[in-house]
């Protein structure tokens, strides 16, 4: 898929950039989701980090929701500095709501 380097991330609101780019389903594969939207890979391992598939069908759906989450906002205020290539492999537990 495509994207504009140019476009900003709908998690962290900084440029994609040219690289550590991936397509996040708004709603997950799992759950027939087909809409994805480009996002900095550190914000996708973020948002897989924090909710199930479940609740990322169910309440989750949208940046808007996602940043209402404390967490999210957290990890927003802390990553909104770094470069864009910038990349910390993060654990894959899931947290439960």
């Amino acid at each position: 898929m495509k994207y504009n380097p140019e476009d900003k991330c709908g998690l962290c609101s900084r440029e994609l950039g040219d690289g550590m780019v991936d397509f996040h389903h708004l709603i997950p594969k799992t759950r027939k989701g087909k809409v994805t939207v480009p996002i900095h890979k550190i914000c996708h391992r973020k948002i897989h980090s924090v909710f199930t598939e479940k609740e990322l069908e169910k309440k989750y759906f949208t940046f808007e929701a996602l940043l209402r989450d404390s967490d999210i906002q957290t990890f927003v205020e802390w990553v909104k500095n770094k470069p864009l290539a910038f990349y910390v492999k993060g654990s894959d537990a899931k947290r439960k709501k």
